[in-house]
């Protein structure tokens, strides 16, 4: 079966926001509110925070759970790692994602400004300044068979999309505005002139969004 690329789980607002203005190290996604992009799926039954019994099952559940499924790798921009820019000041400083990020599989970080791997638990960070196609084959070996996911930010995702490197996409379009930061689209539908489109409502109020190839 042949590796894909998926973007999964990348959450925006009802005016296509990814995250908000003033990212700092603080405030991750700027003046946005997280919760309001990301309510939806720790409220499911199998959210990785989650450390109860309970929760949501259905769409949203589904959704959260399939977020790790057949993952083998995932590639992310910088500012999904941290919020420096340019060359890095400081390599004690070990990213936004703790002792045990949620991605258990090979990370590489795209980057201008290259430093060595760092491994968390079972996540290594790998840190690449090198073109989508580049970046992609880097971790279509690492994977051993399995997908890659395309983690995010939006600057990251729209350069596999106009670079025409992915194959399914799923967007969580949350009842909120932003009004201004990264923005991922204007309408979902720029892009069905190469993607298949289909929308859920939930009863959590996001919109799942599935793209898949025509």
């Amino acid at each position: 079966m042949a590796q894909l690329v998926r973007v999964h789980n990348f959450n925006v607002s009802s005016d296509g926001y990814g995250s908000g203005e003033g990212q700092s190290l603080e405030r991750p996604f700027g003046h946005a509110d997280p919760a309001a992009l990301f309510s939806w799926s720790g409220a499911t039954a199998h959210a990785p925070t989650r450390t109860e019994p309970g929760g949501t099952y259905g769409l949203d559940d589904y959704c959260t759970r399939d977020f790790r499924n057949n993952i083998g790798a995932e590639i992310m921009g910088r500012n999904k790692f941290g919020p420096q820019r340019g060359p890095w000041e400081n390599l004690d400083w070990q990213g936004w994602w703790g002792d045990e990020p949620p991605f258990h599989t090979p990370v590489f970080v795209l980057t201008h400004h290259e430093r060595p791997s760092i491994t968390r638990g079972e996540t290594t960070f790998h840190f690449l300044d090198a073109s989508p196609k580049d970046a992609l084959a880097r971790a279509f070996a690492a994977a051993e068979g399995k997908d890659v996911r395309i983690g995010g930010g939006v600057a990251t995702v729209r350069e596999f999309l106009d670079a025409d490197l992915v194959d399914t996409m799923h967007v969580a379009v949350a009842p909120v505005e932003l009004g201004r930061g990264e923005r991922l689209w204007a309408s979902p539908d720029e892009l069905l002139d190469r993607f298949h489109l289909e929308r859920i409502p939930s009863p959590s109020g996001v919109v799942h969004h599935f793209f898949w190839r025509r």
